[in-house]
């Protein structure tokens, strides 16, 4: 634990043996005994709800993508499971962009040698079936630079040469320093008919590149590894190359689909923690780690606090995302859709994405900002204390990750609401100090099935699951019992105006940027 938040005093009783501390120093959280609530909290009741959510994927195509029939499924089975435990429930209706490949895509090298490639659609690609000359971009960087985000590949108009007027072409482009729309849209309107856009080359850059365009564009848009990117840039620097590059996609951009909002029947309603999680899988798997374990952590979290009969002196919102997979949508219109008044309510923002990887490690947000590039809002640094204080106590390391944007908390730092949570990690590659301190493979993904068909209930670890399904059990009793607050003043509630709203295109989903 880097800093000291926590005190330690002994308790009045809430719920059994659920107590909290004594008022401590203004702005210090109170220390909660969340002893019985971890008890209660099991991984057979977290494996439960997921077991659930993988029938509702079985049948239903082996998605519970939102704008699916498995996501309403899964949105249903959550309501019913929090009317049941006593929450007042809500369904919040959004429309969004829907996307899935009606085919598989393919790319092929056409000349001067056959050969087919591994690739990937982006999500909201268009359609198409191009054959034509391959141009790659200006500072494509083969070899890899340094560091992640060193290309500058495809993220300026001039970096493209002007297309042929009369014959296809397809723009190559390398993954690098802005986000994966720009790049499109910039190929787009140089006159190119397609975009490949392959890996940077970095440790954990190197394998097939999936990823979202955050809205529907009219060419197609593939993915490739950064060996195969490398191999036919270094071909066309040897001479023509032509590629056929085909995508078969469907795109609504007026789907509609649900945030399901569970509140508590107690609690101070000026003061709500939100604790959330994304219900929605990507369309090409069922998504019972990402984030089927998030979700049935909080749904679990949820049904045992109303067992235990727990009275929160903040209220508490258990919020089950739709459409995070293509770019925090959910979240996104839950916190736009907040009136002033109602974002003055909003005290913390727990955000649980992610919590079985197979290879996981212990990352908890960094809210201070002290190992990472930016801080949260006032407030998350205390938020991040509670972790850290958690973990140390417990006897398990932990790491910092950064608030890039990649999941729901985005929304809420947005708007200044102070947030933090937990993630065992994605894409990524588990080094080998990590590996050391955590168990697990070094050189391996944390999660291998990410955004895969094979991120079944297969591909969770149990013992990720009670370590961090506990972490987050404590930290939703501490925010939702703990008399004194985030500030210096001892309040609760963060200011109403503690920052300006962000464009909340800078806080897209998964693999959108870089």
């Amino acid at each position: 634990m880097r800093r000291r938040f926590l005190i330690a005093a002994t308790t009045t009783a809430l719920v059994a043996t659920t107590s909290i501390a004594a008022s401590g120093p203004a702005g210090a959280l109170d220390t909660v005994n969340s002893e019985r609530l971890r008890r209660e909290v099991t991984v057979g009741g977290i494996l439960a709800h997921q077991r659930v959510l993988q029938r509702i994927a079985n049948n239903n195509g082996g998605t519970r993508a939102s704008g699916t029939a498995g996501y309403d499924e899964s949105a249903a089975y959550v309501a019913a499971r929090l009317r049941k435990a006593g929450y007042i429930v809500r369904a919040q209706e959004f429309t969004f962009p829907f996307f899935r490949d009606l085919a598989a895509p393919e790319l092929q090298q056409v000349s001067p040698s056959a050969q087919d490639y591994e690739t990937s659609t982006f999500t909201f690609s268009g359609s198409g079936d191009v054959t034509g000359a391959l141009v790659p971009t200006l500072d494509v960087q083969v070899p890899p630079g340094p560091t992640p985000s060193s290309s500058n590949s495809g993220c300026e108009a001039a970096d493209f040469a002007p297309a042929s007027a009369t014959e296809p072409q397809v723009a190559l482009v390398q993954r690098g320093t802005c986000t994966f729309a720009a790049k499109a849209a910039n190929a787009q309107a140089a006159g190119y008919d397609a975009v490949v856009i392959f890996n940077e080359g970095q440790p954990g850059r190197q394998d097939l590149l999936t990823g979202t365009l955050g809205n529907p564009v009219s060419l197609p848009v593939l993915g490739l590894s950064f060996a195969d990117g490398a191999s036919l840039f270094q071909a066309t620097q040897a001479g023509p190359v032509v590629v056929r590059a085909f995508a078969s996609t469907e795109n609504n951009p007026n789907a509609v689909t649900t945030n399901i909002i569970a509140d508590s029947r107690g609690g101070d309603p000026n003061k709500v923690v939100v604790v959330g999680a994304h219900l929605d899988s990507v369309v090409a798997g069922p998504g019972i780690n990402d984030n089927g374990s998030g979700s049935a952590t909080i749904l679990e979290i949820a049904e045992e606090m109303a067992e235990l009969k727990v009275k929160p002196r903040q209220k508490v919102r258990f919020a089950f995302w739709g459409a995070e997979e293509l770019g925090l949508l959910g979240s996104e219109h839950y916190v736009s859709a907040l009136t002033a008044d109602e974002l003055g309510t909003i005290a913390a923002n727990l955000n649980f994405d992610m919590l079985a990887s197979p290879n996981y490690v212990r990352f908890v947000y960094d809210g201070d900002g002290s190992d990472t590039p930016a801080a949260g809002p006032p407030g998350s640094a205390q938020i991040e204390g509670v972790f850290d204080s958690y973990f140390a106590k417990a006897g398990l390391a932990t790491e910092p990750t950064a608030f890039d944007g990649r999941s729901d908390y985005g929304p809420f730092i947005a708007v200044g609401i102070p947030a933090g949570g937990l993630f065992s990690g994605a894409e990524g590659i588990k080094t080998p100090e990590q590996a050391a301190t955590y168990g697990g493979t070094a050189g391996q993904a944390y999660d291998s099935c990410y955004h895969q068909a094979c991120d079944t209930i297969n591909n969770v670890s149990t013992r990720a699951l009670a370590e961090l399904g506990d972490a987050a059990a404590h930290a939703t009793l501490t925010l939702a019992v703990s008399r004194t607050g985030l500030f210096e003043d001892g309040s609760f509630r963060a200011a109403r105006r503690a920052a300006a709203a962000t464009d909340a295109s800078d806080h897209q989903g998964h693999s959108l940027i870089r």
